[in-house]
C-alpha cells in the first residue's frame, strides 16, 4: 500500500513522505479497509509538529498520521461478518494509540472502528465524522435533548463549531453562534437564530439580548480559557459547558464562585475517549441527522496522498472554510 509516513517530528514538508508499506493483513475482529478520503484535523497537524508538552519523539518508530478517514472494506479478519465486504463505511480513532492511521490506501484496525455509512452519505461527508462530526455532535448533545433550549456556539464557523450549529438546530434548540463579521452569512444560511461577533467588548451582554434577555442552557466552547468569563455570565442555572479547546489560554483561572452557585457543569471533551456507551449513542445521532437531510459537511480542498504536507500545511494556515481531505487513490 502507499503510505504517508514520519519518524521524527518538525515541518510538515520536512518529515511527511511518501511510502510504500505491505498492507497490513486483518487479524481476528479486524477489517481492512481500502480508504477513499482520509481528514486531515489540527490534532493531527499538532501530532506530526511535536507541539505537545513532554513529548519529544513520536510513540512509534514510524507513523502513518489521521485518524479520520472513509473507504470500503475490502477484507475480514476471523469472527466478523464475511458480509461486510464491500460495505461503505467511515473510520474513527484510525491513529488514535496507533501506528498506522488513514493516510494511506488501506488501513486495517478493529471491525467497531469502520461505521457503516448511512445510505447516500458520501465518502468525503464520510471521512469527516470522526473527529469533527463526534465533537460537534457530543458537545449539543451530551446532557441529553436540547429541544425548547438555547445553544451558544463559541466560534461558530469552525469545523467543528460550523457542525454543532446545524445539529442544535436540528435537535430544536434556539441557536446563537459567535464568529468573525466575515462569516455571518455563512452561519445564518446554516440556521443560526443570532450571530454575534467574538471580538466585541460587551458580548456577554449581547448573547443575552439575543436570548430575550435569558441566560442560555448550553455552551459549546473552542476556546474556554479566552471565554470562561463570558461563558460564566451567560451560563443558565444548572447549565453546561462543552469545551473541545482552549489553544490560547491552557492554564485558565476559573471564577469558581459564580460558577458554583449557578452548579454549572464544565464537560471537558476528548473524543478518543468517549466511552463505548455514549459512543454508540452520539453516532446514532449524527446519523439520525445525516439521513434527515440536516447536516451538510462542507470541503475546504480535496488534495492527492502525495501532497500531505500541502494538506497539513493548508490546516495550519487556519481561515479555510470546511474540512481538508487526501484523495487517498489519487
Amino acid at each position: 500500500m502507499h503510505a504517508i509516513t514520519y519518524d521524527r517530528f518538525g515541518a510538515a514538508a520536512d518529515v511527511l513522505r511518501l511510502t510504500e508499506l505491505e498492507t497490513p493483513a486483518p487479524q481476528p475482529g479486524e477489517v481492512c479497509v481500502t480508504l477513499r478520503y482520509s481528514g486531515v484535523n489540527p490534532s493531527d497537524v499538532k501530532a506530526r509538529a511535536g507541539s505537545r508538552p513532554g513529548v519529544t519523539k513520536p510513540p512509534f518508530a514510524q507513523v502513518i498520521p489521521h485518524s479520520d478517514g472513509a473507504g470500503e472494506i475490502t477484507a475480514v479478519g476471523a469472527g466478523v461478518d464475511p458480509s461486510r465486504i464491500g460495505q461503505k463505511v467511515w473510520i474513527w480513532n484510525g491513529q488514535w494509540q496507533r501506528a498506522f492511521g488513514t493516510a494511506a490506501t488501506h488501513i486495517t484496525l478493529p471491525a467497531h472502528q469502520a461505521v457503516p455509512l448511512p445510505k447516500d452519505v458520501s465518502f468525503e461527508t464520510g471521512a469527516q465524522l470522526g473527529i469533527p462530526g463526534l465533537t460537534a455532535c457530543h458537545a449539543v448533545f451530551g446532557a441529553g435533548a436540547v429541544a425548547g433550549e438555547t445553544v451558544l456556539v463559541q466560534g461558530g464557523a469552525g469545523t467543528v463549531g460550523y457542525l454543532a450549529v446545524q445539529l442544535a438546530k436540528w435537535g430544536g434548540a434556539r441557536v446563537i453562534a459567535t464568529a468573525s463579521p466575515r462569516d455571518f452569512a455563512l452561519l445564518r444560511d446554516c440556521g443560526a437564530d443570532a450571530v454575534l461577533d467574538y471580538t466585541a467588548p460587551d458580548l456577554a451582554q449581547q448573547v443575552l439580548d439575543a436570548n430575550h434577555g435569558k441566560p442560555v442552557e448550553t455552551i459549546v466552547e473552542t476556546e474556554f480559557g479566552l471565554n470562561i468569563d463570558t461563558d460564566t455570565h451567560c451560563i443558565a442555572p444548572n447549565g453546561r459547558i462543552a469545551a473541545y479547546g482552549s489553544a490560547r489560554e491552557m492554564t485558565p483561572t476559573l471564577p469558581f464562585y459564580p460558577l458554583l452557585f449557578k452548579a454549572v457543569t464544565i464537560d471537558i471533551l476528548l473524543i478518543y475517549l468517549l466511552p463505548a456507551g455514549p459512543r454508540e449513542q452520539t453516532i446514532t445521532r449524527l446519523h439520525h441527522a445525516l439521513e434527515d437531510g440536516a447536516l451538510h459537511c462542507p470541503v475546504d480542498r480535496i488534495l492527492p496522498l502525495s501532497e500531505a504536507a500541502q494538506a497539513h500545511e493548508r490546516v495550519e494556515a487556519g481561515q479555510r472554510n470546511g474540512a481538508v481531505l487526501l484523495d487517498c487513490q489519487g
